[in-house]
């Protein structure tokens, strides 16, 4: 039986898992996680390499008998390559050969993923894109970036940036996002919708008192603002509502520009659908062309909270990025120099 490891790089926490995948079905046997703030790429790599082990080992699972590693991880990234460079939340992995690392250790192939094409892969072969051609995954979490799946294959673009609508600007002002005033990440992520927020409160946009919101979280964060809407609070209705407008103009270019069968969006819309999807809805009804918009599916995401473990797996099932097991077994721990590109 084969199986894959799949590794979630992240600036908050980084994951391992084991999964078992057949028949077009995914399970993640076992998973670990740990915090990755202030690690450095050599630390976080033993660890990694460590967990994955004891992993393998509670599995009952003989090394012989995986298959391959994925690693899902923020951009910017060369995922032909295997090298991560430089993402905001990672600044000091820069120009880190991740894959030469994981393939050198465990003596199978490790593929390197952008993460929102990682969760565009797992989504279309094992979740809401599920039989598929054309689909568009949104991540809207802590970030909101594009995979894009086009004629049954990931799209990636000339250098691997393809996707990033979230650096697309919405409107002149507004949050930032993105290192962008007014740009959909601004409005259409957990980081944006709390700082659309809180400009709104210092410079008094609504005339609703944003007490409740106040009150109710010293810090002001997207959890509190979807959790208040969904009781009926005006400020935080009027919140969430400009922000699913945004997001609705985004679908709609998406949809006329790339005729999709589906979006699947995760993490903030997928845990809040009834706040943002009706005037999601209008929005594309008023702005996407008809033909197109009565295509296109807009779906909360199938896989949940678990995505980044299944689209970590689904990058190593799926075989991208460089996918080469190199010849060199050098032991890489002794040295940083060794995991440089």
């Amino acid at each position: 039986m084969p199986y894959y490891a799949g590794i979630d790089l992240g600036g908050t926490k980084s994951a391992a898992c084991i999964a078992e995948i057949r028949g077009g079905d995914i399970r993640i046997l076992k998973k670990s996680k740990f915090p990755t703030i202030d690690h450095s790429p050599q630390a976080t790599l033993l660890t990694l390499n460590s967990l994955l082990r004891s992993l393998l080992s509670d599995c009952g699972i003989e090394s012989g008998n995986l298959k391959a590693i994925g690693i899902s991880c923020g951009g910017p990234l060369d995922a032909a390559r295997g090298v991560i460079l430089s993402p905001p939340n990672l600044p000091a992995w820069d120009h880190i050969q991740v894959c030469r690392w994981f393939s050198e250790e465990f003596k199978v192939p490790a593929y390197l993923e952008n993460d929102a094409n990682a969760c565009a892969l797992a989504e279309w072969q094992f979740g809401a894109g599920m039989g598929t051609q054309n689909m568009i995954f949104l991540t809207f979490g802590t970030g909101f970036g594009a995979g894009l799946i086009l004629g049954g294959r990931l799209y990636g673009g000339s250098c691997g940036l393809a996707g990033e609508i979230g650096h697309v600007r919405a409107e002149q002002t507004g949050p930032v996002g993105y290192g962008k005033e007014g740009s959909y990440e601004g409005f259409c992520s957990g980081g944006g919708i709390a700082r659309f927020a809180r400009d709104a409160i210092e410079k008094q946009l609504f005339h609703e008192s944003p007490r409740q919101l106040l009150a109710a979280s010293e810090e002001i964060n997207a959890k509190e603002i979807c959790r208040l809407a969904d009781k009926g609070d005006p400020f935080c209705l009027h919140i969430i509502n400009v922000c699913a407008a945004k997001l609705g103009q985004c679908l709609a270019m998406l949809i006329d520009l790339l005729n999709p069968d589906a979006i699947v969006i995760g993490s903030i819309y997928e845990r809040n659908i009834d706040l943002f999807l009706p005037t999601i809805e209008q929005t594309i009804a008023q702005e996407a062309l008809p033909a197109s918009a009565a295509r296109c599916r807009i779906l909360p995401s199938a896989l949940g909270d678990g995505i980044g473990d299944y689209a970590a797996a689904a990058v190593g099932y799926m075989g991208l990025g460089n996918g080469q097991v190199l010849g060199n077994n050098q032991d890489l721990a002794g040295s940083e120099n060794h995991i440089r590109d």
